[in-house]
């Protein structure tokens, strides 16, 4: 039995796993949205919604907390100056977890976790052909 084991373990090293954690949460932040397996959406999710608190308050003590455990400098800002502003008024719940398909390799459930706030746009290949034509004129 599992009582009283909570965590996600995650096949690895406890190492190995804080170094994960710690890649995808500094991705979610840079990027607003990552595609991974449900398993590591599900452990990361709690760690970002810190984070975002974390943000929010704007403290000096805060930021050095946040830089303690991303360890890079343009992570941190962008969560003290673009993310964490935009949940202001929001009493958590800054991410979801939307479900996938499966990966083709092994068969492992995905997920897609991002910002409650995150919108999609559709990229459109010949708007960026133009552009890079008039650009070379």
């Amino acid at each position: 039995m599992r009582h009283l084991k909570a965590g996600f373990k995650l096949g690895r090293n406890p190492s190995h796993r804080k170094a994960l954690l710690r890649n995808l949460t500094g991705s979610v932040i840079e990027r607003n949205r990552i595609e991974t397996t449900l398993a590591k959406a599900k452990a990361a999710r709690p760690i970002v919604e810190k984070m975002v608190t974390l943000g929010k308050s704007g403290t000096l003590a805060d930021k050095r907390s946040a830089l303690a455990y991303l360890y890079r400098r343009k992570t941190v800002q962008i969560l003290f100056d673009e993310v964490a502003p935009r949940f202001m008024d929001r009493n958590g719940g800054y991410t979801r977890i939307i479900k996938t398909d499966f990966r083709k390799g092994d068969g492992a459930e995905m997920a897609i976790l991002e910002f409650t706030d995150y919108k999609f746009e559709i990229k459109d290949k010949k708007a960026k052909e133009k552009a890079k034509a008039k650009a070379k004129k």
